[in-house]
């Protein structure tokens, strides 16, 4: 390692990406400017929003395909890790490299290469925030509808790599369901491109879906072509109370016997109502157990009626004081609630263990209900809410940091609520992805022979196994 950088991993191997020689072809190759080894610079390049770090010995910013082709070559002959690295702003140890060797941030890959209106499909680099991607296209009168919490920071290469969802899932499906194509540099340095810019493709294996989710480990994405909707010509979205997380989420099968899909159906549980209350003063009413939010989008008359569609079955069944946005600004404001809950859940302790366990839909009533006796069981404070809609719950236990058997406790919850949703239909995460935060619980989702065949896979893209290690497979 650098001699400046004194850091020691158990388990983290002997590289040679320090090796002056290294050093010198990578500036050769991406310009001095564009390789950091300040410890004090390639820090916040270890760690991602689990907060733990794992200092790379260099962080490298390549412009280029060609550059990206450069650089794993050079690790193939020294032998390297290589961990690209979007946003950083994963849940699950992703984009951090564990094994040391160098990141490499797409962050100068920032261009949009073309948007074709009549073939409803964006072409783009991956170091775009898909904030940037749906503010362009939105600009043309598209859509791009993958919408993850983290829109306005996460990288377009990191949504595909962790295939994530968003709030809009219900509806449009998570980011695999909008990647036409992509174009990969692999761990070898040779670039592939899978699918193309046309919706059907059956040439040949699927290999844009295998890259989807693929966290990466077979590849470095370079260029993606997306697919893009017509802009809905109206939204609206409908907030309600209910007394309980339980009785919240049994509404979520009421829709469906009405004709509706709507866009989003959020939950959010009373613990998170009340850290948002204490954070930010929206009004939120003490009594509520629990709040529902119900989104829907399509023409003026479509939403009109579906609104008032939602409110009669809210009421229904048990939800009160029930909001609808008359505007752009207020749907706004009931959408802030939402993406307000993570930051105030520390008031409760000063370590968040956020899981993102999804099942099916209908199972969500029971799947919120038995993990609330498991935090008790465990005396654990434990906060529910998320993408009700789709089923993937985000399962926050909460603790002092300080406090070892606390973390031992929060930890056993983690286990069970992982095999409850496994025992539910479901598993162990639903877009946050594996990372190295997870991969000790692989084996309750999947079993030992689809274990290996995707080590298999992974020795293919990687022979010498330098792309991201120490991820999803123990």
């Amino acid at each position: 390692m650098f001699e400046s950088i004194h850091f020691e991993s158990k388990g983290r191997r002997t590289t040679t990406a320090s090796n002056p020689d290294v050093l010198a072809a990578l500036r050769e190759i991406v310009g001095d400017e564009n390789v950091v080894v300040d410890p004090a610079r390639v820090e916040p390049y270890g760690a991602d929003a689990v907060k733990e770090k794992f200092p790379p010995e260099a962080v490298v910013f390549p412009s280029t395909t060609a550059e990206m082709v450069a650089i794993l070559k050079l690790a193939n002959v020294h032998l390297f890790p290589v961990t690209a690295r979007g946003g950083g702003v994963g849940y699950t140890g992703g984009a951090v490299p564990v094994d040391g060797g160098i990141v490499i941030g797409t962050d100068r890959m920032n261009k949009i290469i073309e948007i074709n209106v009549d073939d409803l499909y964006v072409v783009c680099q991956p170091g775009l925030t898909t904030f940037d991607v749906q503010t362009a296209v939105a600009e043309k009168g598209l859509m791009f509808a993958p919408d993850p919490a983290s829109y306005k920071d996460s990288f377009i290469g990191g949504n595909i790599a962790e295939n994530a969802g968003g709030m809009r899932t219900p509806k449009y499906g998570v980011t695999k369901h909008h990647v036409l194509g992509l174009e990969v540099v692999t761990a070898t340095g040779d670039v592939i491109r899978t699918g193309g810019k046309t919706v059907k493709n059956v040439v040949g294996f699927d290999l844009t879906g295998l890259m989807c989710g693929s966290e990466g480990m077979l590849g470095i994405i370079t260029e993606a072509t997306l697919k893009l909707l017509p802009m809905p010509e109206a939204t609206s979205t409908v907030r309600a109370n209910f007394h309980s997380m339980e009785a919240a989420c049994k509404v979520l099968t009421k829709f469906t016997p009405e004709g509706l899909l709507p866009m989003a159906m959020e939950v959010i549980d009373k613990y998170c109502v009340a850290a948002i209350e204490e954070n930010f003063a929206f009004g939120l009413s003490k009594e509520a157990g629990a709040i529902l939010l119900v989104g829907v989008d399509g023409s003026k008359e479509e939403v009109e009626r579906n609104a008032v569609t939602i409110e009669r079955i809210i009421n229904e069944n048990g939800g009160f004081d029930v909001i609808r946005a008359r505007s752009k600004e207020e749907e706004d404001k009931l959408w802030d609630v939402r993406r307000a809950i993570s930051p105030s859940l520390m008031k409760y302790g000063t370590l968040k263990i956020n899981e993102d366990v999804v099942v099916p839909r209908s199972k969500v009533p029971e799947l919120v209900a038995r993990v609330e006796e498991i935090g008790k069981r465990h005396d654990t404070f434990v906060a529910n809410f998320g993408h009700a809609g789709d089923g993937n719950i985000h399962v926050n236990f909460v603790v002092d940091r300080d406090d070892p058997a606390a973390i031992r406790r929060a930890r056993e919850c983690v286990a069970e609520t992982f095999q409850l949703s496994v025992n539910l239909g479901g598993t162990i995460s639903g877009e946050h992805g594996i990372g190295y935060v997870k991969s000790q619980y692989m084996h309750y989702a999947i079993d030992r022979p689809t274990l290996e065949i995707m080590k298999g896979i992974k020795r293919v893209f990687d022979p010498k196994g330098i792309l991201n290690p120490g991820k999803m497979f123990i």
